[in-house]
């Protein structure tokens, strides 16, 4: 994990009454980093972003991003509804107007008002990073995933589309880490004819989670690029865990070339989640950027299809309540790793969701 400073939070934001994770989980999550939106998103108009069943609102004021609960302390009204103006964020109830400090700097019905500190937005720590907006409820400081690769000069960078899924962010990142799903899961990208055989592999404990190196045949080039490879190539894919929703993947192809992926899936709530991938590779770095999210975003629904259809949808942390595989050993140590966390992944909302 990467440590850069954050700005001072103005509000201590509460677990919501309306919440679908138990008061435990929501407690830990809360002090964990996510990212809520790609950098690119935040325009010019006010974006709405959930995180943790918290309404947030997002606006760039003199070209830096503010995070804020979506919720004008004039009247509640939301924010994201209204537009920005000159870095200010202008209510479109009243049209009070706020500053990237979260500071109510203009009262049109009163211009010679007396502007109280009451009347200021309640503002999030949120840091800029691999092209995302990444956020915490309650965190002091900002501790990201490590994504080397970002800040290397010879790797093309680009973000991949944002994956809405209904479902859980734990079953997400579990079926990102899965190595036995290639044959079945991707038959029209990269794993079109691959062997269903998984060989055995080593985990290994790190201090934000676990690291997984992979040694197989299975080809990461999709069914028209297959000659690109030796026959005889041996791919290795090495899988590490940012508890706990963010996993790091690095993908060894021939002449000691490199893809790296960042699976971040953000809570959006318990049964909802947002997945962001920023992307690096140091090959066909003059491609097409729209091809290379073209055959992610596939990879990905392929992947989306299966989450929203596993139940029960919250990830089961009790080893016992689900028949494991050889090759799940990846998934018994994400397990292992989000109970030692303390959480419980059990739903706390509507059952109709």
């Amino acid at each position: 994990m990467s440590s850069t400073p954050a700005p001072t939070r103005r509000a201590s934001i509460e677990r919501p009454e309306q919440c679908t994770f138990e008061s435990g989980d929501w407690d830990i999550l809360a002090r964990q980093w996510f990212p809520v939106a790609t950098a690119d998103a935040v325009g010019e108009a006010p974006l709405a972003a959930r995180l943790l069943d918290v309404d947030l609102v997002l606006f760039r004021s003199a070209s830096v991003v503010t995070v804020a609960v979506d919720r004008c302390p004039h009247r509640g009204m939301r924010l994201s509804r209204g537009r920005v103006a000159e870095g200010q964020l202008i209510c479109p109830y009243h049209g009070l107007h706020f500053g990237g400090d979260g500071r109510c700097t203009a009262i049109p019905s009163r211009p010679d008002a007396v502007l109280s500190d009451r009347m200021s937005l309640e503002l999030l720590s949120s840091v800029e990073r691999f092209g995302l907006i990444w956020v915490s409820l309650q965190a002091e400081e900002s501790r990201l995933p490590s994504f080397e690769a970002w800040d290397r000069p010879e790797f093309l960078k680009l973000v991949c589309n944002p994956i809405d899924i209904l479902g859980s962010a734990g079953r997400q990142i579990e079926g990102f880490l899965d190595v036995s799903h290639f044959a079945w899961a991707h038959t029209s990208t990269f794993g079109k004819d691959a062997t269903p055989i998984v060989p055995d592999y080593a985990v290994e404990t790190t201090d934000s989670g676990f690291r997984a190196h992979y040694l197989s045949n299975v080809s990461n080039y999709g069914p028209d690029e297959r000659h690109r490879a030796p026959p005889d190539f041996v791919w290795r894919r090495t899988f590490e865990v940012f508890a706990p929703f963010t996993a790091r993947l690095i993908i060894d192809y021939p002449e000691r070339q490199q893809l790296w992926l960042l699976n971040a899936a953000s809570p959006v709530s318990a049964r909802r989640t947002r997945m962001f991938c920023p992307l690096a590779r140091n090959f066909d770095v003059d491609g097409s950027v729209e091809a290379v999210r073209d055959f992610n975003d596939r990879v990905f629904n392929e992947d989306r299809v299966l989450v929203e259809n596993q139940r029960p949808r919250d990830l089961p942390l009790d080893l016992g309540s689900e028949v494991s595989i050889p090759a799940d050993r990846s998934s018994v140590a994400y397990r292992r790793v989000l109970k030692q966390m303390g959480l419980k992944l059990t739903y706390a909302g509507p059952a109709t969701d």
